[in-house]
């Protein structure tokens, strides 16, 4: 069957250059965009719960833009003042440069990785004597605390807010030739909001292995996947696929 309409389960992007609105245009396909998961932030009176203490820490590991919002709101309704000597380590530039929004760039000590927390580790080894605070999500990657608790630094995660499913009814009487997803959370939205979901001639795709391990646990057929030599970003392995499917 031929490809004519795509559902990304992720924001639409806020800028037009996206290599998806690219796609839609080359291949001349209908391009749609829905969060299957979204962020919410652990209110305060749960965070005391885990008895941490911001003012004990002097440097904090922040891996995304959810991250840093949230870190500064628990912050905020902590009524903690964050001092001005606060280290801060940010796993990219960007969500480095994001800090703006927050403090006077500048003036605060910021280092940060290229892209992966395997970049950044290289920094944090130089500051081995410090006190991390790692704010994180209630579903996150092991490999960061793996690393750290293989360099034996000091740190200390904190869950500072939630990924939880989103609320889909809208779209229940909505089909899409191919949805495509980027991580478990988003297979398990699915079921949550459609317990009685049928694959039947959808094409499902899956960047990453834990996602294409959750759709194989789930019981789909996985049509798409990236990445791959081929096709390294998902709107690649989509375009392979679509040049395919729509030729015949």
């Amino acid at each position: 069957m031929k490809v004519k309409s795509i559902l990304v389960t992720q924001p639409r992007p806020e800028s037009d250059k996206s290599p998806y609105f690219d796609l839609a245009k080359k291949m001349n396909v209908r391009v749609d965009f829905r969060e299957f998961i979204h962020v919410e932030g652990v209110p305060a009176k749960d965070f005391r719960k885990d008895r941490i203490n911001l003012g004990d820490y002097n440097a904090v590991i922040l891996t995304s833009r959810s991250a840093v919002d949230h870190f500064f709101r628990m912050c905020t309704e902590m009524r903690y003042s964050v001092p001005d000597g606060l280290k801060y380590f940010c796993i990219s530039e960007s969500t480095a440069y994001y800090l703006q929004k927050y403090v006077i760039y500048r003036k605060r000590k910021i280092f940060h990785g290229k892209q992966t927390i395997r970049d950044l580790i290289d920094v944090i080894k130089k500051h081995k004597e410090e006190k991390f605070l790692l704010p994180c999500s209630d579903i996150h990657k092991e490999e960061i605390a793996d690393l750290l608790d293989e360099l034996k630094i000091k740190y200390t995660k904190a869950v500072i807010y939630r990924t939880v499913c989103s609320d889909l009814s809208d779209l229940a009487n909505v089909n899409y030739d191919v949805l495509v997803f980027f991580s478990p959370s988003g297979i398990k939205s699915l079921y949550q909001n459609f317990p009685k979901f049928k694959q039947n001639k959808t094409r499902i795709a899956a960047f990453g292995p834990t996602t294409a391990k959750a759709v194989a646990d789930a019981g789909l057929k996985l049509d798409i996947h990236a990445p791959s030599p081929k096709a390294p970003s998902m709107t690649m392995a989509l375009e392979l696929y679509i040049k395919e499917v729509n030729k015949k």
